[in-house]
């Protein structure tokens, strides 16, 4: 089986570096991520906390299993097989997230990416070349988010960098400081870290605690034969002893949706329904919990807010949509606009989208906050970049009101009422919807 790493440039040179290096240069955007994803720590000391995590257990086993109906964008079996195909990342140029761009656009896109296949099943495929070097240099400089995300894993699950060496005195005084503990998996599904069949760091995958698992095979993105089972047991992708929280997988495919819907934001709601189907493939084969994946996707969404507020950031932007919006409208041999409305795939249905996204926005989770209503422009300012970086003539008290207006449900595990907890529940599909409308040509 060939292994595909989900980080990119950025991200590749910290992950890289000896483990006694990273435990001391722990950054301040990894701190800032952890202290936002700490109420994760918090939830087995409290009763509302354990109905979460027994509740995120049941929910997750019965997407797994098949069981939960939910509103798919394809039947049951079909979904599985995309989840095979989103198992394995094509790097370098977030292909595999493109086809949230329509038939037309999708179609161009890939056309101008270049994913050469292994010259076997062992080897390790180079990374896709994106469509324009511009692409490349965006989505190169949005990596962070995998490096938050790999920080929190081994945090939560015991305390360290990477499994075994200590986090820093900082890292500590947050976990401290919330009176939080470790594992909160493996306490609360009685399969703690180093205990047989666990992950041996702490917070056990699905596929370690459910009992019953559903396998199933078919070609992965490569057009590899691939099996579920040999994906998550495999040697290659360790994720036997890879830590749960947050998904790491899903914080990529918000990462890359994002940028995605910010350079094409004709196709802005079906780029996030399609990060939102990215991660509850993840659910489906069995790698993650329902609360991983709204993990990741609150890491990346921050994330990305805040990297907008960089001018830096804003300049690579307006480049790769420069260029995107050239090749991709000579690929598809019209404007824009015109081609994303040519769409035959699975996202041609926008009700369809929007009903599956909004089961996905909390999946179900009891509350284990107090219910309350978050003003944006108050707590998560940045947040307003998501929408005004794509929608031109919105301002940002505009794109604030917006965002407050169309939040998702309150109290959920991460709505602590910090910054943290507001990106938890915004709802991007429904805000864009809005955005769109206000900023149309009259």
């Amino acid at each position: 089986m060939r292994i595909r790493t989900l980080v990119r440039a950025l991200a590749v040179l910290a992950l890289l570096a000896p483990a006694a290096t990273r435990a001391s240069a722990q950054s301040s955007g990894n701190l800032d991520a952890l202290r936002g994803l700490i109420a994760f720590a918090t939830l087995p000391s409290t009763p509302e906390g354990t109905a979460a995590l027994e509740r995120n257990f049941a929910i997750t086993g019965a997407i797994q299993h098949g069981e939960a109906h939910q509103p798919l964008l394809l039947p049951f079996r079909a979904q599985q097989q995309q989840a095979l195909r989103d198992a394995y990342i094509a790097t370098g140029a977030d292909v595999d997230l493109a086809q949230g761009l329509g038939t037309k656009l999708a179609d161009a896109y890939a056309a101008l990416s270049n994913c050469p296949p292994a010259k076997d099943a062992e080897s390790n495929p180079p990374p896709c070349t994106p469509p324009t070097k511009s692409v490349g240099d965006l989505l190169a400089a949005a990596g962070v988010t995998a490096s938050d995300a790999t920080s929190g894993k081994f945090f939560f699950a015991n305390l360290t960098t990477n499994g075994k060496d200590p986090i820093s005195d900082d890292a500590r005084k947050i976990m401290d400081d919330a009176k939080g503990k470790p594992d909160s998996y493996g306490t609360v599904y009685k399969v703690p870290g180093g205990t047989p069949g666990a992950d041996k760091y702490g917070d056990p995958r699905p596929f370690q605690t459910l009992g019953r698992m559903l396998f199933f095979e078919g070609k992965d993105y490569f057009g590899v034969w691939s099996r579920s089972d040999a994906y998550l047991h495999g040697p290659t992708q360790k994720l036997l002893d890879s830590p749960a929280f947050p998904s790491g997988h899903t914080a990529y495919a918000y990462t890359g949706a994002l940028l995605l819907a910010l350079l094409v934001p004709e196709r802005y709601s079906q780029m996030i329904a399609r990060a939102a189907e990215y991660g509850n493939d993840r659910i489906i084969l069995g790698a993650h919990y329902t609360m991983d994946v709204l993990g990741g996707r609150t890491l990346a969404t921050r994330d990305i807010a805040h990297l907008l507020a960089s001018a830096e950031f804003v300049a690579l932007l307006k480049q790769a949509k420069a260029d995107l919006t050239a090749a991709l409208e000579a690929g598809c041999g019209a404007k824009i606009e015109v081609c994303a409305r040519e769409d035959q795939s699975r996202f041609a249905d926008w009700a369809k989208d929007r009903t599956f996204y909004e089961a996905t926005q909390t999946y179900g989770l009891p509350r284990v906050f107090e219910d309350k209503k978050e003003d944006v422009a108050k707590l998560a300012p940045e947040a307003a970049n998501l929408l005004t970086a794509a929608f031109d003539g919105l301002s940002p008290p505009q794109a604030n009101a917006i965002l407050t207006e169309t939040e998702g449900p309150d109290g959920g595990f991460l709505d602590d009422g910090t910054e943290f907890g507001v990106y938890s529940r915004l709802d991007l599909f429904r805000a864009a919807e809005l955005a769109a409308k206000m900023t149309a040509k009259k």
